[in-house]
Formats: structure tokens, C-alpha cells, sequence
């Protein structure tokens, strides 16, 4: 399997997979696609017919339970699988011994509704604290829009490990897909500096704690590409990537 990816240092959605195969030891290859230069665009329309990363692509013949392409394929060539859910749904079933969801039905249910939320919602906090591994922020007062997703985010987060996280330090115990849904809210509200409770803040220490997010940070610090427009609004207090010879991505 071949994970199509975007810039380590700012892409939320590849993130997202990427973290749960490590996570769980689910062997991949991968290619990092970089936004925002000119060829961007044309080769990620290459792998995504969405023309967005991720992007998982699948060797027919590694698929597990020996399927076959379908009376209704255009052949038997590669599976395509692009969006992040989609992503982990297809792991899911391939790969049930990892237990990408939780094992109990009512935990699993739960978890893929609130995976489901992250996917659809929180649009306030998202654009106005892009994900930026590279830098922190002083903190500002949030949106009232943002505030509101702030609250029901921790709010969710409490619930999950009061009822679901028993036997971890994640949202269901163990590291699901929903903990690598939010991973990247994580990070905003560590990298923006936002005042979070104590409950909140452990639940964030442990993902940010988690080997395969340390792993992921530190390959995106080593990345060259500098997407200036990220920082825009915001005054940095703190500079992690420092590329020697930075590549600049330019919002076109």
C-alpha cells in the first residue's frame, strides 16, 4: 500500500491516516505531495480524482479475502481510496485484528459518530488556527464561533474518557481512528496556545506524547517547503522549522 500525502508541517487530513497506520503497525509505503506549487494541482488529480491528499492506493493482489476486480470496475488495476474516513474504514476491514475502531459495539458506534462530527464540523476553529507544526503562536481571543467548537470538543472529550477510556490515556483506552481524527485539533490548540482544562490538556499531552505523532512531527520539521499564508493573523512566539534551503508554496 502507497499513502499519497501533503506537507507534513501543515496537512490535518494526511495526518489523520497516516498516524493511524503507524499507530498500528500497518505497513505503507509513502509519497509527500507538496501544496501550493505550480504542479500541485495537476499531480495530485494524478493519484485523486478528488484531486486532494490523502490518497491511499492498493495493489489488487495485496488485497486481503481475494477479491477480484467487480463486474462494474474499469479493470483490475490499482484501488483507489481517497478521504481520510474512507481511509480507515477500508483499514478497518482489512485489517480487523488492529482494531482501528473500538472492539465494543456502543464504542465503536460512538467513536464513529464523533469521527463523523470532526469530519463535517468545527469549520470556526479550523480556518482560523490552520494546523502549523512549525511555529507557536501567542495566544488571542477566539471567535465566538470557534469558542462555541472549542467547548463541544472538550466536551465530547470528557464524555469519551469517562466513558469509553478506561484502560488508556486515548478518547476509547487504546489509540483508535478517533484519536487520529482530532490528533490535528490537538495540535492547533497546543500550537495557538488556547486555554484548555486540565482534563483536556492530559488528553492532548498523551497524543502529543504518542510515538507516531512524535514521528510525524519530526519528519514535517525536516521538510523544506514554507507556506507562508499559514502564519497570516498570527504573531509567532516560538520557531521550530527552520529549512536551510526553504522551498516557498504559494497560495495561488
Amino acid at each position: 500500500m502507497r499513502l499519497y500525502i501533503a506537507n507534513k508541517l501543515h496537512s490535518s487530513w494526511s495526518m489523520r491516516p497516516w498516524l493511524l497506520m503507524t499507530a498500528l503497525g500497518i505497513p505503507f509505503e509513502e509519497t509527500v505531495i507538496p501544496m501550493y506549487l505550480p504542479d500541485s494541482k495537476a499531480r495530485m488529480l494524478d493519484i485523486s480524482p478528488a484531486g486532494k491528499m490523502p490518497c491511499l492506493v492498493v495493489a489488487r493482489n495485496e488485497l486481503r479475502g481475494g477479491e477480484s476486480a467487480g463486474a462494474g470496475d474499469r479493470g483490475a488495476g490499482d484501488l483507489v481510496v481517497w478521504e481520510s474516513l474512507a481511509i480507515m474504514e477500508f483499514l478497518h476491514e482489512q485489517f480487523p485484528e488492529k482494531r482501528v475502531w473500538p472492539r465494543e459495539a456502543v464504542a465503536r458506534a460512538h467513536a464513529r459518530c464523533i469521527a463523523n462530527e470532526m469530519h463535517a464540523g468545527f469549520q470556526a476553529l479550523r480556518q482560523l488556527c490552520p494546523m502549523n507544526l512549525g511555529k507557536r503562536f501567542a495566544p488571542r481571543e477566539l471567535s465566538s464561533d470557534a469558542a462555541d467548537n472549542l467547548r463541544r470538543i472538550e466536551g465530547m472529550w470528557s464524555d469519551c474518557r469517562r466513558r469509553f477510556g478506561d484502560g488508556g490515556a486515548f478518547l476509547f483506552g487504546a489509540f483508535c481512528a478517533a484519536d487520529a481524527m482530532y490528533a490535528p485539533v490537538v495540535t492547533r490548540l497546543d500550537t495557538y496556545q488556547v486555554p484548555v482544562a486540565t482534563e483536556t490538556r492530559q488528553y492532548m499531552n498523551a497524543v502529543l506524547a504518542h510515538p507516531a505523532f512524535v514521528k510525524w512531527r519530526q519528519e514535517a520539521l525536516a521538510e523544506p517547503w514554507v507556506v507562508p499564508h499559514y502564519d497570516e493573523g498570527w504573531t509567532p512566539v516560538e520557531v521550530f522549522h527552520r529549512p536551510a534551503n526553504p522551498i516557498t508554496c504559494h497560495r495561488r
